[in-house]
This record gives structure tokens, sequence and C-alpha cells, in this order.
């Protein structure tokens, strides 16, 4: 192919240039022009589309608009350079009918063995329409957790704590569970001492619960001050509390790390005792 576009050019460089220079170049500044364009539409379209909602934070708006901005932007720029390139290598002197022939004879095989191809595409369809996760949200498919860094019809990219990187076709996911959508929330099992007066437990968990509720490092992230939910389980060792407060997203962990800080810290104050497992023994005689 090479050979040929430099004899078409070769022969008479300056009439191929007069005739088919012009054009080709052309070609490339209107695609380019269209494809900024199509990107200025394509976000202003977006923006206009994804109505706001009062139960959705404006970042969560955000991440949407970003996902289905980078989704719809990514298969445009791909239809509209594939036609550019037909086109400037028909200026060029390359009959394009074979390699859309070919192009035919690659799509059919792709109909019969591209499946697997078309389930991803189709089920990246329905997590974009759906909203089931976004850019920048914590999801877990089974196993598998960690920030969502990319989404495209075909793939999602997540990034687990340890830094690893998972691609994860979108038709091998059966569930996916997200961790950041609207708002999260700490949930936390503390196991206390039998001996521990219950009320007094209860109220220094609420009392720790407003202080960091009302600190205005921590009130940024924090959508409900952490309370005493009730008495979860009689452990073997120790009664267990659950306590439950809603953040926003992604910062239960952050809020959870500083609420188990504060409440060993009141505790200790308070000489209520978090016991470590025990066990009793009868010696026989």
């Amino acid at each position: 192919m090479k050979e040929i576009i430099m004899q078409n050019i070769n022969q008479q460089p300056w009439i191929w240039i007069f005739n088919h220079g012009w054009k080709v170049a052309t070609i490339l500044i209107g695609a380019s022009i269209i494809y900024f364009s199509l990107k200025v539409f394509i976000r202003h379209l977006v923006q206009h589309a994804v109505q706001p909602s009062r139960l959705v934070s404006a970042e969560a708006e955000r991440k949407r608009e970003e996902t289905l901005i980078r989704v719809f932007t990514a298969t445009m720029r791909i239809v509209l350079w594939s036609l550019a390139v037909m086109m400037m290598l028909s200026e060029v002197g390359i009959d394009i009918a074979p390699i859309l022939a070919a192009a035919g004879v690659v799509g059919l095989a792709f109909g019969f063995g591209g499946q697997y191809l078309i389930r991803d595409i189709i089920s990246g369809m329905f997590i974009l329409l759906e909203n089931q996760y976004r850019v920048g949200d914590v999801v877990c498919f089974g196993e598998v957790c960690g920030l969502v860094e990319d989404i495209n019809l075909r793939l999602t990219i997540l990034r687990d704590l340890d830094g690893t990187v998972h691609y994860v076709p979108n038709g091998e996911i059966k569930q996916a569970s997200n961790l950041s959508k609207e708002f999260s929330r700490v949930n936390m099992n503390i196991g206390i001492s039998y001996s521990s007066d219950l009320e007094k437990v209860i109220a220094v968990v609420d009392q720790v619960g407003q202080g960091m509720f009302e600190d205005p490092v921590w009130k940024e992230m924090m959508l409900s001050a952490p309370k005493f939910l009730r008495v979860e389980d009689f452990a073997d060792s120790a009664m267990i509390i659950k306590i439950l407060g809603d953040t926003k997203p992604i910062k239960q962990w952050d809020v959870a790390g500083e609420l188990r800080k504060r409440l060993k810290i009141a505790f200790d104050k308070n000489g209520i005792e978090i016991p470590f497992p025990q066990r009793v023994i009868h010696q026989g005689r």
C-alpha cells in the first residue's frame, strides 16, 4: 500500500497536490474540526440530558456526566476517524472496495465468533443507561473490588487498594455492588464487656459520634452523626453493639477509622472494657 501511495505522488507531485493533496488536507482539517465540535456538542447534550435530582449530590451527577461523555466521545472518535481514513485512502488512489469487503468478512466472522464481545457491549450499554456506577465510584464485582478508573462499552477498569488494576469485561459482571452511590455508611460492630453499664456505653458512643459530627474537619465528610443502634449479639466473650452513621460517598472508611480511635480513647477514660476472647476452664478433681 505504501508503494502505491508513493508511486501516485512521485509521478506528478504538483498535479497530485493540486488535484488530491488539498482534498486530503481538507479531510484532515474537516475531521479535526468536526471532532472537536462534536466533543463540545456531546458535553452540552449530556449535561442537559442528565437531570439533577435532590436525592443525588452534585459530585455524583458530575461523575455520571463525565462517564457518559467519555464513552460517547470515544465511540464518536472511532467512527469519525475511520471514515476520514477511508476517504483519504480513496484520494491517494487506493481502491477501498477490497478494504470494505474485507471489513465485511471480518464483521461476518465477528457475527459468528464474537458473541462475547456483543454481550459485553450490550451489558455496557445497560450499565451506562441505568447509571449502575460511574468513574470515581468504588464497586465490587464478586470478590474483586476497587475504584472505577475507566468504563467503556466493552469493559470496566478497577484499581484496588494494593494498586492492582483489574480489567473486567462488562458481560462477565453478574452482580455489581456500588459502595459509593449517593451516600455511604459507617456500619460498625464493637464488643464491650458484659460487666459494662450499657446505658453509659450508649451515652459515650452517642457523645463521641456527635462530637465528631460537630468537628469542622470531619463534618464535611459526614451526613449524620454515628449513633448507637442496638445490641447486635451476645458473643462468647463480649456484648456486641452496632453503630451506624451516614457519610458522603467514599468517606466511610476515613470516618470509621477516626471514630474507632475516638471510641477507644473515650472507652479508656470511662472505664469501658473492650474484651479479648476468654475461656473459663474448670479443673476436675
